[in-house]
């Protein structure tokens, strides 16, 4: 059993973004920013913003944080992401989602430039993804799809099924995997028979929110296993599946944590080094 480790595996691509940095800016350049909007205190989100800050820091990208209160005005919101588009510094803008009730985030995205949305959640760039045009992938699919590169691991001509049908992983990973060549299935609560689907694949994405769905015996031998769950459980965090269970059965498995995780913040490293490549022309 291969254990895809995104932990080892982002901490390598940060060390080579890191070198990059470096010799751009040993050129003269100035350093990439990111903009990183965190709007009330959800805790988790705080979580999730102080990591990307610190990966940010790590490899010389400059991020200017802006944490807001949760009674802040839809226009107020509009306003900064506005002045923001035009910020010369400013490569990408993150909006940590979800954001407290009241504000249209749908709104909040479409409004982030598109060649600074570096969260790959603006209709342009969704519109690319369908396409197949250059543009910028919503960060937790294409890091999935990055790990089993650096793994070896080819879709091309395989069965991959896809649990969960969100625009945030689900529906940008099924595309995904149709342009690496894979044949797709994308499952959902409606599904009729999901264990027959998931028995006939050879790759198995997990995205569900529900901890450890995905059994033993859904899964055959040799398959490959992505878990991109993360659920709060009194055993502590848990994925989609039922890693004990599948370890044993599977050709490879993420951990959770330590598997899909790591690699979201990556691949926003990533995104913001090509904003800032394409903003500085290079």
């Amino acid at each position: 059993m291969i254990l895809l480790d995104g932990k080892k595996t982002s901490l390598e691509i940060r060390q080579e973004l890191k070198e990059k940095i470096k010799a751009y800016m040993a050129k003269g350049h100035r350093a990439p920013g990111l903009a990183v909007i965190l709007v009330g205190d959800d805790p988790a989100s705080q979580v999730y913003v102080r990591n990307k800050e610190k990966a940010c820091a790590d490899v010389g990208i400059v991020s200017k944080s802006f944490r807001l209160s949760a009674d802040i005005s839809q226009q107020e919101l509009e306003s900064l992401i506005q002045k923001l588009n035009k910020e010369s510094e400013i490569d990408g803008i993150l909006l940590q989602l979800p954001l407290p009730k009241g504000l249209d985030s749908q709104r909040c995205l479409e409004l982030i430039s598109p060649d600074k949305d570096v969260d790959g959640f603006h209709p342009q760039n969704v519109g690319k993804l369908m396409l197949g045009l250059p543009g910028f992938r919503s960060c937790t699919p294409a890091g999935i799809m990055t790990l089993l590169q650096r793994y070896n691991l080819d879709p091309a001509g395989k069965k991959a099924v896809v649990i969960g049908r969100s625009n945030i992983v689900g529906k940008p990973l099924a595309l995904l995997l149709l342009q690496a060549n894979a044949t797709v299935t994308v499952c959902h609560s409606r599904t009729k028979d999901l264990t027959k689907e998931v028995l006939d694949a050879d790759f198995v994405f997990a995205a569900v929110g529900r901890a450890k769905f995905v059994k033993a015996d859904m899964v055959k031998p040799g398959a490959v296993i992505v878990d991109v769950g993360i659920n709060r459980t009194e055993q502590g965090l848990v994925g989609d599946c039922d890693f004990e269970a599948l370890k044993e059965k599977a050709l490879a498995i993420t951990p959770v944590p330590g598997g899909v995780g790591p690699m979201t913040i990556a691949q926003l490293l990533v995104n913001t080094f090509g904003a800032y490549k394409q903003h500085l022309d290079l």
